[in-house]
């Protein structure tokens, strides 16, 4: 029995050993091993061990024995600090290659061809790994070939262990070289100008300095004194001066006023002459010499590699696998993704693991890894794997400028081409508004709503003119969009009453049915189309002979437009979804109240591109995605793009741009050209459309005695109006649902009565006496 009792408590006296305190363990022999072997390798004393193991080194690896002592120092203090050594990932390879690599190239140097592998040429080169290298590389590639191959392997440890690519360095390269040619083209070209200028001068100089001796040696007869060298140089430059800016100014003055008068009178198709007012169909003059604004008006990044995440994210990674394991399931870890806010786990689950089953355990993962909250996309859309995605500690911010100067949005064709940001894996995400067609942006209060409203404007702004992209900005909440006030690519002023948006709405609507009026009389069915062939449409059929600009309607918060108009601005917003993409008119429309009242039915159907930010409510992110998801994003710009023709919807940080370079950015814009002249009548039809509505209201004789019995009896019934005077259910319901539009009295409360809202006093100062002056007025 004692010996029973003793076996076991060695064995839990083994199970007691701390992992800990091994690791610490190893890590001190590890750290001893490697000064002893650099004591040695420095011909120290250090005993007849120390004498075999410094020859060991020097005959094994030659020259470069001394990063053998430094690695086992290294993984030393990794036991001591991490509990682990280091991590033999693909750099730690891609190092290991480089370093043989060198040594069979310290050999090629030092050491002549068939004395390779001699004792006594091991030391003193790469040692036995780098000779023996060399010997078989020489023996059938020859002395150049070995070269050759082993600088190949060099660069492919180098690939392999950092981050550097030589496409990227090619593109670097080309686009430097290629901004250094056009930088000497453009002063080659400034030079040759200057000294053309300068020969002018010099000439019409010298002619004019003839001239005025002549009247000199006049002046000399009539007045006796002759005039100084520097008076005649100096009139005789001013007089170049002034001949020299009648050439370069008079010529172009009357060709645009030639070109101004040909394109204010035109032809039309039925022979006469009519002004052109359109903004649409802009002249020659129009903002011309426009330069598109540089992108170093935005700030760079500042971003830099953080050792610290990586060690997060290889910790996270085993505490994800040992999750899973005490839930028994079996998954493999088989790639991470490592976005600026967002790190995505791809596990491959094992066969007969059901996916519901990792699903339903995100709390737990979420939980286990001391996460805000954690997200699974099961599966990922083209792989055979599920990603859970992790928030990052530390949150790095997208500067718009970084997506600007990426690939996809320089070599972006459309001129409606936005930044979004960047998704899980770093990689650019940017967006067609013209293929969307059109774009629904919802989220909740500080979100990152705005900021995105921001930078697909200022996209907008550094790739397109003003003759390719014309603005309509609703921006209810007036603080939003009143910066972009005064650019030319605005059609009217930033619109913030709700009752100018309708209007502006129904507007857009009509130039929507203008222009396929024009592409029907020229035979095109888009806006595209129409633009390639407009040189061969003649003038007045149905063509304006200029090309027709894309107009982008941007709504920055539609529940206030669909509080106070939501009947003429729902059905504008649906009319211009379904036909206006061909017009070349997009949308963009953005809330921060993502519910079934505002985001409706027909506007979700015919929006078919959702953005959807952090929300409160799975219900939220149901009305914008038809999906859960969007409750569970971190906010400052996380986003779920969704756009039309993808399965999923694509987590992405979306780029910040600062208020103060937006700001730069317009005011570059407003130097350039004059304050522009906008359209009239945009958001006129408004008012016009309210007097017709106010006049229409009073068109029953019995509705002031109607108002009067309602207010006397204190009750708004139909039935009651039927008994009063004899009149019909249609006629009285017709009344009582007038003086509901009219905020007389409340709306239907089922089996409760209506409310009276107004007193028959401020029913008489609001309508009757208007209605009476204005039958006054009629009479007179």
């Amino acid at each position: 029995m004692s010996k029973r009792h003793t076996a076991s408590e060695i064995e839990d006296n083994k199970e007691r050993v701390n992992p800990r305190l091994r690791s610490e363990v190893l890590g001190i022999f590890l750290l001893a091993a490697g000064i002893i072997s650099i004591i040695s390798l420095l011909d120290f004393n250090t005993g007849s061990i120390g004498l075999y193991l410094s020859k060991f080194l020097k005959y094994s690896f030659g020259l470069g024995a001394f990063i053998i002592p430094l690695l086992l120092i290294i993984i030393g203090g990794f036991y001591i600090k991490k509990d682990h050594g280091i991590v033999y990932s693909i750099r730690f390879w891609g190092l290991a290659l480089l370093y043989i690599s060198l040594l069979a190239l310290t050999h090629h140097f030092l050491i002549i061809e068939n004395r390779e592998i001699l004792p006594e040429s091991l030391a003193n080169g790469g040692g036995l790994i780098g000779g023996m290298l060399l010997f078989i590389l020489r023996k059938f590639f020859g002395f150049y070939g070995a070269f050759i191959i082993l600088v190949a392997s060099g660069l492919c440890g180098i690939l392999i262990a950092t981050t550097w690519s030589l496409y990227q360095t090619y593109l670097v390269a080309k686009e430097r070289t290629q901004q250094g040619l056009s930088t000497a083209y453009e002063q080659i070209e400034k030079a040759g100008s200057f000294y053309n200028q300068e020969k002018d001068r010099n000439f019409l100089r010298k002619n004019n300095k003839e001239e005025i001796k002549e009247q000199d040696e006049d002046s000399r007869e009539f007045t006796g004194r002759p005039l100084s060298d520097s008076l005649l140089e100096q009139a005789a430059y001013q007089e170049a001066e002034e001949i020299n800016d009648k050439i370069r100014k008079d010529e172009p003055i009357q060709r645009a006023r030639e070109n101004v008068a040909e394109v204010k009178h035109k032809p039309n198709n039925k022979g006469k002459i009519e002004e052109n007012h359109s903004i649409l169909e802009p002249e020659s003059t129009f903002v011309s010499g426009y330069v598109l604004p540089p992108l170093s008006i935005l700030q760079k990044s500042t971003n830099q590699a953080d050792s610290k995440r990586a060690k997060e994210v290889a910790n996270n990674a085993k505490i994800l696998e040992s999750t899973l394991e005490s839930f028994n399931v079996k998954a493999k870890m088989i790639h991470i993704s490592q976005g600026p806010t967002v790190t995505r786990y791809e596990l491959e689950p094992a066969p007969g693991v059901k996916v519901s089953k990792i699903v339903n355990l995100a709390d737990d993962i979420a939980l286990s890894l001391a996460a805000s909250g954690v997200r699974i996309e099961a599966p990922i859309p083209g792989k055979a794997a599920i990603g859970i995605e992790v928030p990052n500690k530390v949150l790095a911010s997208v500067p718009l400028r970084d997506v600007l100067e990426s690939n996809e949005f320089l070599k972006a064709t459309s001129k409606l081409i936005v930044a979004l940001g960047k998704d899980i894996a770093g990689q650019t995400v940017t967006a067609d508004l013209g293929k969307m067609p059109h774009l629904l942006v919802a989220g909740s209060t500080g979100s990152g709503k705005s900021v995105c409203i921001n930078t697909l404007l200022t996209s907008i702004l550094f790739k397109a003119t003003p003759q390719e992209v014309r603005l309509i900005l609703i921006d209810p909440k007036v603080v939003e969009l009143t910066n972009y006030n005064g650019l030319p690519h605005l059609l009217t002023p930033v619109v913030t009453d709700a009752q100018k948006a309708a209007s502006a709405l129904r507007w857009a609507v009509q130039e929507m049915e203008r222009r396929y009026e024009m592409f029907a009389a020229a035979g095109v069915r888009d806006i595209g189309r129409y633009n390639e062939l407009i040189d061969n449409f003649p003038v007045g059929e149905g063509s304006s002979g200029e090309k027709i600009p894309y107009i982008l309607i941007i709504i920055d918060e539609l529940a206030d437009l669909m509080m106070v108009s939501p009947v003429d601005v729902e059905d504008a917003i649906i009319r211009l979804a379904q036909k206006a993409r061909a017009a070349g008119i997009h949308m963009v429309l953005a809330t921060q109240r993502p519910s079934v009242d505002v985001i409706t039915g027909l506007i979700k159907a015919n929006v078919p591109s959702r953005i959807a930010f952090a929300v409160s409510s799975q219900i939220d992110s149901r009305t914008i995605l038809d999906m859960a998801g969007a409750e569970k994003l971190l906010g400052k710009g996380d986003m779920l793009f969704y756009p039309i023709g993808m399965s999923k919807p694509l987590r992405v940080q979306g780029a910040f741009i600062a208020d103060s370079e937006v700001e730069e950015l317009t005011e570059y814009i407003k130097k350039q050209v004059e304050p522009p002249e906008y359209m009239e009548g945009i958001t006129a039809c408004e008012n016009l459309k309210k007097e017709e509505n106010d006049t229409n209201l009073f068109e029953d004789e019995l509705f002031e005695d109607a108002v009067r019995i309602i207010m006397e009896l204190n009750q708004a019934s139909a039935s009651m109006l039927q008994r009063k005077f004899r009149i019909g259910y249609t006629r009285a319901s017709r009344l009582i649902d007038t003086m509901e539009e009219m905020k007389i009295i409340g709306p239907n409360m089922g089996s409760k009565p209506r409310d009276i809202i107004m007193t028959y006093d401020q029913v008489c100062d609001r309508y009757f006496n208007d209605a009476a002056q204005s039958n006054n007025t009629d009479l007179e």
